[in-house]
């Protein structure tokens, strides 16, 4: 592959041109220098910065600079020599997209074997690949136990508690105080807007289901936050910029929280979607500027509801749904039970010890491919 850099004319040494993979970036001198890949610069065995980058000159700037291909090396104007390469650079183009948007055109659901993911790193990289790609994974095969679910998530990390306990009974009582408890359907919402932080992963294990209804709906609010940006920009930047607020009250618990319905990263991704119609109370805000988030939020709830971009997949006994609560919207229809119980068990495990563990897997994969090459 052809390879170029330059240190750009007219920048005093301070910026560099770099063309990989026929993309062109510019970067700064003093950003390669506070991340120097050697042993003055970073901790060899934490990767932790040894120097103080605050205390960098700020006329620091590039002498000399080449790159074969796969690395980078460059001399700074503090003597120091550096020797990157380009994966560290962050520059190199992904081979596969990280999130998959679906409607419900999606054929096959991604699934996992319980028992395989328990035992195996391959299954449970491969889980996390599909739970990261799609937002949601089925697993079969969970025993039917009150806490079947925990071999799987103690290879991931703890089990987040919350005032419901650990994991939570999800089944209709008399004296229900809250509607998961009731036999109604559920509109799709995403769980707990109102903690900080709101729990990363869902996993909601079947025990016992009803003889009619009780179907789950699943819809991707990635999708249908891009769906609504297409179609009226307007309505999207209104949901991205107005905050709004989400409250949880009962008797041993007051929990309040407050954001977007659609929050974006730095460069305009989509990251995360809020909504939850029993919690949200949204301010007192200018009437002009209710009467815009009204009809925006109007428009977004006909997107995530609408048939085209629903699945109804009905957990079995067995079977367990593990789903990002950053990007999936999820309920049910209603049920009626004329035997037994519809009893679900729901605990939450949080994003940073998934991610972690699925990188760790993914780079572990990597140095294995990289030896038998």
């Amino acid at each position: 592959m052809d390879t170029f850099v330059e240190i750009i004319p007219g920048t005093e040494g301070r910026q560099l041109r770099l063309v990989h993979d026929n993309r062109e970036h510019h970067l700064q001198a003093l950003w390669l220098r506070e991340r120097a890949p050697d042993p003055e610069t970073l901790d060899p065995r934490t990767g932790q910065r040894l120097i103080e980058a605050a205390a960098l000159p700020l006329d620091l700037h590039l002498l000399d600079a080449g790159c074969d291909g796969h690395h980078l090396a460059v001399t700074f104007s503090d003597g120091h020599e550096a020797r990157f390469t380009l994966e560290a650079l962050e520059i190199t183009a992904e081979s596969t997209p990280a999130h998959q948007h679906w409607d419900a055109s999606l054929e096959t659901l991604p699934e996992a074997d319980f028992e395989a993911a328990v035992a195996d790193d391959e299954a449970l990289r491969d889980m996390l690949e599909s739970l990261e790609r799609y937002g949601f994974v089925k697993v079969r095969g969970v025993p039917l136990e009150e806490e079947g679910m925990l071999p799987l998530v103690s290879r991931l990390g703890p089990l987040r508690r919350t005032n419901w306990g650990g994991i939570a009974d999800v089944k209709s009582i008399a004296e229900a105080f809250d509607l998961t408890m009731t036999q109604r359907g559920l509109e799709p919402h995403t769980d707990n807007p109102y903690r900080d932080p709101i729990p990363g992963y869902i996993w909601l294990h079947c025990l016992s289901n009803a003889d009619s209804g009780g179907d789950s709906t699943l819809a991707d609010g990635f999708m249908a936050a891009e769906r609504l940006r297409q179609q009226d920009p307007a309505a999207f930047d209104c949901l991205t910029r107005t905050p709004t607020r989400f409250r949880y009250v009962d008797d041993s618990a007051h929990l309040e929280s407050e954001g977007p319905l659609i929050e974006l990263d730095s460069a305009g991704n989509v990251v995360r979607v809020r909504y939850n119609n029993r919690t949200e109370r949204i301010p007192a805000l200018p009437p002009e500027s209710l009467e815009r988030y009204y009809a925006a939020r109007q428009q977004f709830f006909a997107l995530i509801t609408s048939p085209a971009l629903t699945l109804t997949p009905k957990l079995a006994p067995g079977e367990m749904l593990i789903m990002d609560n950053y990007r999936l919207l999820h309920g049910r229809t209603a049920f009626h039970l004329t035997q037994g119980v519809r009893h679900l068990r729901q605990g939450y495990v949080d994003r940073d010890t998934t991610a972690s563990r699925r990188e760790v897997l993914r780079r572990s994969t990597t140095a294995r491919q990289e030896a038998f090459a």
